[in-house]
């Protein structure tokens, strides 16, 4: 029996160690923990910044002895590609036939990984990738090219053991493509992972949300013993649709859901059946599942409420961790400086308050409360002669537009306090804000605006001359005094807590998952942080609440109504705690770096995770 081999065992008995924030206690180290997901390769959104704080944690590389991240190689997306293979990019390519890459594993490896691109007609991307100071592998696999033979195997397979019918959803290419994707890259995980022990309390399969459902069910079709699989997930598909689709949005559904689960019904005698939505029946298949992750007590409410037999299974709470990071006054004052620069170069004035709300530009952002709240707040600032600004970072072009383009708007128009619609400037969702939100508001109020910068990057050499030259995107996060996030769907929202340990005050609405985090927090003794949650859901009349079915009449008329009080008493609470001097922002900086360090992803992985997997384990045995 090899070495290698040998430790590979050992790491599925038991051992002592001292986790962090907790006592002695016996845990089990997991040899092998298989990530599944479409950010595997390149971080594009919520999953990637999750495995980039989890997988950067030394109590999740203490849990975790083995670390692959596998999922589709994005052949189709040159620009994708481009991010993956830059020299500085955190992925060192060890294996890629595509670029002639062979000679930089083992021989073993290299020849099951060749097997399997020969037996199936694939492309395999294999590699090393950073994160901080741990190293983790990543098989990409390009499935464009394959026998389709293997698609309807599989597809057969996912008909007779979970009752999907695939052919329903053919039309939609996300769902296609995950269906696809599945057996090929589960046959190349096998072939990465051939040297691991073929048990289930040694191999994990991790799948984050429905995309990564269909390749750990390929998984178990090829090795049922050798895998157990775990579904992480990062939101509830169908309760979004529900969310965003109808005008009641949040005030609505979670009323529904509140009343739903006080009486014993479901999302389906509600709403109605959802398998229309291709994610659905998928979704429902997560009971079959080992173990089930969710991101906040929110995410754990919505699978609850999917039915029976979420309700008789161990979901664990496992939420997103925010980053921790030293920041003294001094570049806090800076910061300040070089934004409050930039206001009075855009709008001619020097703002006491610099705002900020760093976002995706997508309905469930509901970035109209912010200027509902703002409304009020500017009253409130204009009986002391004082003013604000908010910096609103959204785009609906995540690459961003050519600098030179923004120059010419610049000169011709006052970029980004004006824009147009008419010349590649405002796109999609980018229009209706500026133009029924942004735009409105400024013409009614002298003392706080909103700018809307719908560029990527945050320099002067993308975004402008007006932008100082010395100021980069840390600015806006250290620099801010108070960072929005009042959205109608928001599983976790790490976005809305970043500034937090920037000693800047975070409002953010009811129906984000991380205000639980928070409380979690100062329950559990650390520093009650500046955290406004503006609560959208709780009505004050009872009559809509005493029933579900009365609870589904709430429209927009009734939302509006409760945006009015709620966005009021928000604007009053972020008066009282903006910060009026030097010596209150340095007791905020405190007072924010010891919370975030209560929320850090240390803090999650040890006592959330870790202990997760391990109850996992325990039932796998």
């Amino acid at each position: 029996m090899s070495a290698p081999f040998r430790s590979e065992l050992r790491g599925c008995t038991f051992r002592l160690f001292k986790p962090l924030y907790g006592s002695l206690h016996l845990a089990m180290t997991l040899p092998l923990a298989v990530h599944i997901t479409h950010e595997a390769g390149l971080k594009i959104g919520g999953i990637g910044a999750v495995l980039d704080g989890l997988l950067s944690a030394r109590a999740y590389n203490q849990a975790v002895r083995r670390t692959l991240l596998a999922g589709p190689l994005p052949v189709w997306d040159r620009r994708q590609m481009a991010r993956i293979l830059a020299p500085n990019a955190r992925l060192q390519v060890r294996y890629a036939s595509r670029h002639g890459v062979f000679g930089l594993v083992s021989d073993p490896l290299g020849r099951r990984l060749w097997q399997t691109e020969q037996a199936l007609n694939v492309e395999i991307l294999y590699g090393v990738a950073r994160y901080a100071s741990f190293r983790h592998e990543v098989i990409l696999l390009n499935y464009a090219d394959m026998d389709r033979q293997f698609v309807h195997d599989f597809a057969h397979g996912l008909w007779t053991d979970y009752g999907l019918d695939v052919a329903r959803y053919g039309h939609d290419l996300e769902w296609q493509g995950a269906v696809d994707l599945a057996l090929p890259l589960a046959r190349a995980i096998e072939a990465v992972t051939a040297d691991m022990p073929a048990r289930r309390d040694c191999r994990c399969a991790i799948a984050h949300d429905w995309m990564g459902l269909p390749t750990a069910f390929a998984l178990r079709m090829l090795q049922a013993a050798a895998w157990s699989v775990a579904f992480y997930a990062h939101e509830t598909a169908p309760v979004r649709r529900l969310v965003e689709e109808h005008a009641g949005h949040d005030t609505r559904f979670y009323n529904v859901m509140r009343r739903g689960l006080e009486n014993g019904l479901f999302l389906d005698n509600l709403f109605g059946a959802q398998d229309d939505l291709y994610k659905s029946p998928l979704l429902f298949q997560a009971t079959r599942c080992d173990a089930i992750l969710a991101v906040s007590e929110l995410v754990v409410d919505e699978l609850r409420f999917l039915g029976a037999d979420f309700q008789r299974r161990p979901i664990d709470r496992v939420y997103n961790g925010i980053p921790t990071q030293a920041t003294g006054l001094a570049a806090k004052r800076d910061s300040r400086a070089r934004l409050q620069a930039y206001c009075r170069r855009l709008l001619g004035y020097t703002p006491d308050y610099v705002l900020s709300h760093v976002t995706r530009l997508v309905l469930s952002k509901g970035l109209w409360r912010d200027a509902k709240v703002l409304a009020h707040l500017a009253r409130l600032l204009q009986a002391e002669r004082r003013s604000a600004v908010l910096f609103v970072l959204a785009t609906s072009v995540p690459t961003g537009r050519d600098p030179d383009q923004v120059r010419r708007w610049e000169a011709a128009y006052g970029w980004p306090v004006g824009h147009r619609a008419d010349n590649g400037d405002l796109v999609g969702a980018e229009a209706s804000f500026f133009l029924d939100v942004a735009e409105p508001f400024n013409r009614f109020h002298a003392n706080v605006k909103i700018v809307l910068i719908n560029q990527f990057g945050w320099n002067q050499a993308r975004c402008g001359a007006r932008m100082p030259a010395d100021m980069t995107f840390d600015d806006l996060r250290v620099g801010s005094d108070l960072e929005f996030g009042q959205s109608i769907y928001e599983p976790f929202g790490i976005a809305q807590l970043e500034p937090l340990t920037h000693g800047s005050v975070c409002c953010a609405s009811s129906a984000c998952g991380c205000g639980g985090f928070v409380h979690q927090a100062a329950a559990d003794g650390a520093a009650a942080p500046f955290y406004v949650e503006a609560d959208y859901i709780t009505l004050p009349d009872a009559w809509w609440t005493t029933s579900p079915y009365r609870a589904r009449e709430i429209d927009a008329r009734v939302r509006h109504q409760l945006e009015e009080t709620t966005s009021f008493a928000a604007a009053q609470r972020i008066h009282a705690l903006l910060p009026q001097d030097d010596a209150t922002r340095d007791r905020y900086l405190e007072i924010g770096q010891a919370a975030s360090q209560a929320m850090s992803w240390e803090t999650v992985a040890a006592r959330q995770f870790a202990p997760a997997v391990q109850r996992l384990q325990a039932r796998v045995r």
